[in-house]
């Protein structure tokens, strides 16, 4: 294969760093889903762990397990998606907090504690406004009475309280904040006192103190991928930790064929629309086929030369979320995309 993902840890940790530093006192839940943003989950949750993160964010429960095994015992990691009785077995058996926005998965895992003479960890969500899931608000009352009741029977613990927004507008927000801050209130009358409180991802958890709460949820940002139309990663003081490079294999009279294509995870779509970087500076990306691709030549191109799809812009190249609003898509998924037979050199 001609073609590979080089991954900074160093960057990585750097970016925790600055993450860390932007919404202290609130406290920084490393999330690792899609296999740690395409980045390899393991090598993340390692050089994470080292760096002192303790909170991981899983999205679901067999993500949960890996991160276990490769962060041990101490670390707290949180899964938001937990669809069945195995998965409760299996978050319960691994310590995993789960993230809980509806009323019948509430008395399924209360009925797998029983049976397994566990109390798992549990964080009780409000549908702010996003619709993704979640309680609605109009039924919250009710969820939180009965999850106190389910706590002071010793089957489940409530942790914390949580919610997505939309991060679509400060307007928008604001009104989902509102919503957040109601269901607290409700849930401390129910008898429910959460020690964490989340709300905020990566892009608010920058620009809205507000809505940092004790702890927030960071994967884009730590990983130093910017949110879409947004600020520059550099503006934030973050870096990209991943670099996607393929090797020339042909040089033809206009172009040099590399060893990338869309079976590797390359949008097709970013044809004729999207600049790399090369020695001989940025160049258009001519044509995407299944296993190779076209980009425009450069005064001395040779077979083995090195071309930047996306990265640090050192060669001219864009970031992944530079691509990403080429076809209107979000930079995270330009990153997962990227087929995982691709090596992974990890620096």
């Amino acid at each position: 294969m001609s073609a590979r993902l080089h991954v900074d840890l160093k960057a990585l940790t750097s970016n925790i760093a600055r993450v860390r530093e932007t919404v202290t006192p609130a406290e920084l839940m490393l999330v690792v889903k899609d296999d740690a943003y395409g980045h390899g989950l393991e090598p993340v949750v390692h050089a994470a762990a080292a760096a002192g993160v303790t909170w991981f964010g899983a999205f679901d429960v067999r993500t949960g397990a890996a991160v276990r095994a490769a962060a041990g015992s101490d670390a707290r990691i949180f899964a938001w998606i937990a669809a069945s009785r195995d998965d409760f077995g299996a978050a319960i058996a691994a310590r995993i907090d789960l993230g809980v926005g509806d009323a019948g998965l509430l008395e399924e895992l209360a009925d797998a504690a029983a049976d397994a003479g566990a109390t798992p960890q549990v964080h009780l969500k409000i549908d702010t406004g996003l619709h993704r899931n979640g309680v609605r608000p109009e039924d919250w009352p009710a969820f939180v009475a009965r999850a106190a009741e389910l706590q002071s029977a010793g089957l489940i613990d409530v942790v914390g309280v949580w919610s997505h927004i939309a991060e679509a507008s400060d307007a928008e927000d604001d009104d989902a904040r509102a919503v957040f801050e109601a269901a607290l209130a409700q849930a401390e009358a129910a008898g429910i006192h959460p020690s964490v409180r989340h709300l905020a991802a990566s892009a608010a958890s920058f620009a809205r103190p507000e809505f940092r709460y004790d702890m927030v949820r960071v994967g884009a940002f730590c990983y130093g991928i910017r949110s879409a139309g947004g600020p520059s990663a550099e503006d934030l003081g973050l870096e990209p930790i991943a670099r996607l490079e393929a090797d020339v294999v042909a040089v033809q009279d206009e172009a040099v064929r590399i060893g990338l294509g869309a079976l590797d995870g390359l949008p097709t779509s970013l044809q004729g629309r999207a600049g790399v970087g090369t020695p001989g500076g940025r160049r258009p990306l001519l044509a995407v086929g299944g296993s190779e691709s076209l980009v425009g030549t450069w005064p001395g191109a040779a077979t083995g030369d090195v071309v930047r799809i996306y990265g640090t812009a050192k060669d001219g190249e864009g970031s992944a979320t530079d691509l990403a609003e080429l076809i209107d898509t979000i930079g995270e998924e330009i990153a997962v995309r990227v087929s995982p037979l691709i090596p992974r050199v990890y620096t």
